[in-house]
């Protein structure tokens, strides 16, 4: 799930003499040598006082190896040493992009220099204080592969399963469409967590009172190193997530060629309106889904590099670390 980090890092380590990252779990990596992590030790099953005592002794311990902290969406982090951070000098930024928050964001927004997001609809957008960044999205590993058959009349979704994420709108969309005897095949990647399996197998219901259990397939989630591939052999992207969020599924897909139908108003005025549908509105998601699915091969070919000529453009990660360079420095 947090794969994208990785490349992160590693882009954000050509425009940084040096970066240490604090993580509370470390996996595998392959990073440039001028990255250090530290794990705060979950991977070892530590106490909780553990992940305290390693996250102020790493703080106070290579204080003269940062200038700049950057908090990746845990304002947790920003709460327990940003007072610190401040009492060193320290530049204190936090990356915050979600349509949710609360008193504590506010409370960890007044040690920050600086907060970043990418959506207008996002809880941090309100500060006086906050940058509105590209989301970042490795063009490398997101593109075209030319050695995998797109399936025509493909839908995919990659999600986590959650009701959050009102995949059963999807579903009524497709069952809408089966109706009308609209050719497609529907794929839903994802995994769900122990509190959300009741959800996931009400879905699995739903696909087959709508008679669509030949048409749609669930499929667990997949690693961050083999989803482009997964992009690339569908048609058609769709993401339900809200506009308060920005979802790196739309730009990863769109990079790869895909057609991405979202509910994201950030999207209104910068992508044509045919791959936007209202949030909560099945209707008018099966018109623009019928549109697409209909369009002639020639047509889908420009709408699609038009789409990743905007991605591509727009929220690249390579973009996105010359912003965050610029912001920092």
């Amino acid at each position: 799930m947090l794969g994208f980090m990785h490349t992160w890092v590693s882009e954000f380590a050509k425009h940084f003499e040096q970066i240490t990252v604090i993580c509370l779990k470390e996996g595998v990596h392959n990073l440039p040598e001028n990255v250090r992590v530290l794990s705060l030790g979950k991977e070892e099953g530590v106490s909780h006082l553990t992940y305290l005592t390693r996250f102020f002794s790493y703080v106070l311990k290579y204080r003269t190896h940062y200038d700049v902290i950057f908090v990746h969406m845990n304002q947790e982090y920003v709460l327990l040493g940003g007072w610190v951070w401040r009492l060193l000098g320290k530049k204190v930024t936090m990356w915050r992009n979600h349509h949710a928050g609360s008193l504590l964001t506010d409370i960890a927004s007044l040690f920050c220099h600086k907060v970043f997001c990418t959506s207008k609809f996002s809880y941090t957008a309100k500060y006086r204080k906050t940058v509105f960044m590209p989301v970042g999205v490795p063009t490398d590993k997101f593109r075209p592969l030319p050695n995998i058959k797109r399936v025509p009349h493909s839908i995919l979704s990659v999600v986590r399963i959650s009701p959050a994420k009102k995949i059963e709108q999807l579903i009524e969309t497709l069952g809408v469409l089966h109706k009308k005897g609209i050719s497609f095949t529907a794929t839903i990647c994802g995994d769900a967590i122990p509190i959300h399996k009741d959800y996931e197998t009400l879905l699995h219901e739903q696909v087959e009172k709508l008679g669509l259990g030949d048409k749609i397939s669930f499929i667990h989630g997949i690693s961050f190193e083999k989803i482009s591939e997964l992009y690339a052999s569908h048609d058609i992207t769709v993401n339900q997530s809200p506009s308060g969020m920005y979802d790196k599924t739309i730009f990863e897909a769109m990079m790869c060629e895909n057609l991405v139908l979202s509910c994201n108003e950030n999207l209104r005025g910068e992508i044509d309106d045919m791959f936007i549908f209202r949030e909560d509105d099945v209707q008018e998601l099966s018109k623009r889904l019928e549109n697409l699915l209909v369009l002639k091969i020639e047509d889908r070919d420009i709408q699609s590099k038009k789409l990743q000529s905007y991605a591509k453009g727009n929220h690249s990660l390579g973009y996105l670390g010359k912003r965050l360079f610029e912001e920092f420095t």
